[in-house]
């Protein structure tokens, strides 16, 4: 048994809706409801009865419901008295894909780092920071999201994307002349296809929908082999090496960049978050995203503004 469960449990109940608790907890409702029955099997009781219209607490869950609240709010108890004890609060750090490599050598020598084990989407990341789980996160946020979440945030790294083909073609590819992909499991790519759809606006690039999450890993590349034209490849999945048979491919008139940002609360006043920030942050250049042939959505946080 393991306390996320014991949330999910307690914003189920709450709920009553395993679609409404899932976008709560900016989960994908399949894996919630597995959670849901791997504490079931831990504890021995079933602790909702459920069919396709509704969602009932058991006689059990009902029992268990003040137990579970309780347990998650002495576990904060818990974690608030360590950090007084430690003496220095660590600062909490979530991510999604990517981390400067240069972290240790850098924010370590400003304060205790404590790099979240939980790699979840960019959305994910960013409304934990909101809701105080995480200090920071390393996340792909908009203008709007930062408004509507109350927080702030600094450019920490870009990578400017490609394309990988299946063609003869090796050479660079304007980007009319792409693929994009966008998923059906918004709850796990929701900001990806964000992006995508604002790229293929402003280019021109084609749009294609897929129902297997095939944005990155071997199923990417399938799409690649089944396409006729070159695809643009996820930040996600740049470090993966690409097959043998597919080639990479420059994308060109734009060249498509997509930015990291380092986010914090907007009202973030402690100094060992800020301290981590200035040593992440300070000296990231920003050349090559605001350079005339660059290309980043209107509403990336880090456009600068004509």
């Amino acid at each position: 048994m393991e306390l996320r469960q014991l949330r999910y449990f307690v914003a189920v109940a709450e709920e009553l809706n395993f679609g409404r608790a899932a976008a709560r907890l900016l989960i994908a409702g399949p894996s919630l409801s597995q959670q849901i029955k791997a504490l079931e099997r831990d504890l021995g009781v079933r602790l909702f009865d459920r069919d396709r219209r509704s969602v009932t607490l058991t006689t059990a869950g009902s029992a268990l419901l003040p137990d579970a609240r309780a347990l998650l709010g002495r576990a904060d108890e818990l974690r608030l008295r360590a950090r007084q004890l430690s003496g220095t609060e660590a600062v909490r750090l979530g991510y999604v894909s990517w981390l400067p490599p240069d972290l240790t050598a850098h924010a370590t020598a400003v304060a205790r780092i404590h790099i979240d084990a939980w790699v979840a989407p960019s959305h994910t990341q960013a409304a934990r920071v909101a809701d105080g789980s995480l200090d920071l996160a390393v996340c792909w946020v908009r203008s709007e999201d930062l408004a509507e979440l109350g927080l702030r945030a600094r450019l920490l790294g870009a990578d400017r994307l490609h394309a990988v083909s299946a063609g003869p073609g090796t050479g660079p590819v304007p980007a009319a002349g792409i693929v994009v992909l966008l998923s059906d499991d918004v709850t796990s790519w929701a900001q990806w296809n964000l992006y995508a759809e604002q790229l293929a606006h402003d280019t021109g690039a084609a749009v294609r929908r897929i129902a297997d999450s095939g944005i990155t890993g071997s199923a990417f590349f399938d799409h690649v082999r089944r396409s006729d034209r070159p695809v643009l490849r996820s930040p996600k999945d740049m470090a993966a090496p690409i097959p043998a048979d597919l080639v990479r491919r420059e994308i060109v008139a734009p060249e498509v960049y997509w930015t990291w940002s380092l986010v914090c609360r907007a009202d973030e006043q402690r100094a060992g978050v800020l301290a981590v920030m200035d040593a992440l942050c300070d000296g990231v250049g920003t050349a090559r995203i605001h350079g005339p042939a660059a290309w980043l959505p209107a509403n990336d946080p880090h456009q600068r503004r004509r």
